[in-house]
């Protein structure tokens, strides 16, 4: 009894951090310049979105249900599920996910001004692919929106602090689609942390922002 009190949360993993990371190697190169040409996009998204233009968002929305997409079945189902059958709940949020945008884009009413929305679309699109080379990996293992689940579950949170549905069937929807990126960010701050990695952080802090921006703008 006393030898399980020995293991750590790492010990429970059925892949080494070599081998998640290697993933994101091999779905860059198979996919490559997408992921670059979404960041760009979603870039091109938030300086949009700050210059105030309204109409912005709604093909914002069409972007994040087609990245959300790819990332469910590109990434999740087909190299992430093989090493974690767990994840096949996370395929299933990013579906959802999916599905969320499409709905959202015809309830959504003109676009809102968010500086926590800016901040996290700035972090999905310009620092996330940062992240790699900042803890020693190579660029190529770099996560890119629409490529890899963090990035784009933050772009989504960022877009959905720019959006201002127009009924209350919008309103629903929009604090769902905010709780699935907030719960998607906290089950791979979970994986991180558990692999000891010390991005663990930012999913962690990306949720934070965009629950309190979300806590502050119903108040």
């Amino acid at each position: 009894m006393t030898e399980w009190l020995s293991y750590r949360p790492s010990d429970f993993l059925m892949f080494a951090p070599d081998t998640y990371w290697r993933l994101f190697e091999l779905h860059n190169a198979a996919w490559w310049p997408l992921g670059l040409l979404a960041n760009v996009l979603v870039l091109a998204l938030a300086l949009a979105l700050w210059q105030g233009h309204e109409h912005a968002a709604r093909p914002g929305m069409a972007l994040m249900a087609a990245v959300s997409a790819l990332v469910a079945w590109g990434f999740v189902w087909r190299l992430y599920v093989p090493i974690n059958w767990g994840a096949q709940a996370v395929a299933g949020l990013y579906v959802l996910a999916a599905m969320g945008w499409l709905m959202l884009n015809g309830t959504a009413g003109r676009a809102r001004r968010s500086r926590a929305g800016t901040l996290l679309l700035l972090m999905a699109s310009l620092s996330w692919p940062l992240l790699a080379p900042a803890d020693a990996r190579p660029i190529v293992q770099a996560e890119f929106i629409g490529l890899a689940p963090d990035p784009t579950a933050v772009a989504g949170l960022g877009l959905l602090l720019h959006t201002r549905p127009a009924s209350r069937a919008g309103r629903w929807l929009w604090w769902a689609l905010l709780g699935l990126g907030v719960l998607a960010c906290l089950v791979s701050a979970t994986t991180l942390a558990t692999m000891e990695q010390a991005q663990a952080f930012a999913p962690l802090a990306a949720a934070a922002i965009a629950l309190g921006a979300a806590i502050r703008r119903r108040a």
